[in-house]
């Protein structure tokens, strides 16, 4: 909508929540018709996101698989695959897990213990 006047954008959002169904209009209300953006853009699709590397959740998976020593389990995989989604979604929220794995691996060196 990059070449539209304020008032042309106006109008447009006004027309387009005129065509809401009921249910949609009800939504728009309790959100309010002026916090309400019809031309928000929409996040990435998840198979776009890349992470600080480059690569995307089913690339960083399709590698990791890759590196183990025998198959994984379904429910190994399926953590797998789910985490790599997190990260690249909210790296922030992953690096506690992270920083323990790092600080976990080193203690278990310390010991000679492995899992």
């Amino acid at each position: 909508m990059g070449t539209m006047t304020p008032e042309q954008l106006d109008e447009q959002k006004r027309l387009m929540y005129e065509k809401l169904s009921p249910r949609r209009r009800k939504f728009v209300d309790k959100i309010g018709y002026e916090n309400w953006d019809p031309f928000q853009k929409p996040f990435d699709p998840i198979d776009i996101r890349r992470d600080v590397t480059g690569h995307t959740p089913q690339e960083l998976y399709s590698k990791f698989i890759k590196s183990l020593p025998k198959p994984p389990t379904p429910d190994y995989a399926s953590t797998i695959a789910e985490f790599t989604v997190v990260m690249i979604h909210n790296s922030e929220r992953m690096r506690p897990i992270y920083d323990f794995c790092l600080w976990y691996s080193t203690m278990l060196e310390k010991y000679g213990k492995t899992l």
